[in-house]
């Protein structure tokens, strides 16, 4: 047993090195390229997308034409998001900041409490996982007008939670 053991550390430890041999070598040939600034640009743009956007309903499915069984909680936890939005006034970045961290612990709340399985689940990740990024991005802001963008975004990613979700 303990050659069995001692044999399977070794062999892991090998494996390692070698991956970690290979990570090395390959970024020893890119670093004599020179760096991609398009490939760079190109993911801050999707990323930019993803946050002013709404591809999301691109990317989730109805249940066979009709909308998803969600529990209690989540939908629940949407409302709030909604009445937190439309209560809101923010007029300055201070005032975006502290919207964002309401809508994070209502997004928290969501994640915490939800029972949902199967394909109801997996769609809705494809519904919260862009919500996440928006108010992510939204406690970062550096200007009220990209406070504002976001904000919009927002609303309409939680509007959209109805079309799909009961």
């Amino acid at each position: 047993m303990k050659k069995i053991i001692l044999t399977s550390l070794i062999l892991s430890a090998l494996m390692i090195g070698c991956k970690d041999n290979k990570t090395k070598s390959n970024n020893t040939s890119e670093s004599t390229k020179l760096p991609n600034h398009t490939e760079e640009t190109t993911k801050e743009s999707e990323k930019q997308a993803t946050i002013y956007d709404n591809a999301w309903i691109n990317e989730i499915k109805l249940n066979s034409g009709n909308k998803w069984e969600a529990n209690l909680e989540t939908s629940q936890g949407v409302e709030n998001m909604l009445k937190l939005v439309a209560s809101s006034n923010p007029n300055s970045i201070e005032d975006y900041h502290n919207l964002a961290a309401e809508l994070n612990e209502q997004k928290n709340y969501i994640v915490k409490k939800c029972t949902m399985k199967g394909p109801s689940h997996d769609n809705l990740h494809v519904f919260l996982h862009p919500l996440i990024e928006k108010i992510a991005a939204l406690g970062k802001i550096s200007s009220i007008e990209e406070g504002a963008k976001i904000t919009a975004g927002i609303k309409e990613n939680l509007q959209g939670y109805y079309d799909y979700f009961k």
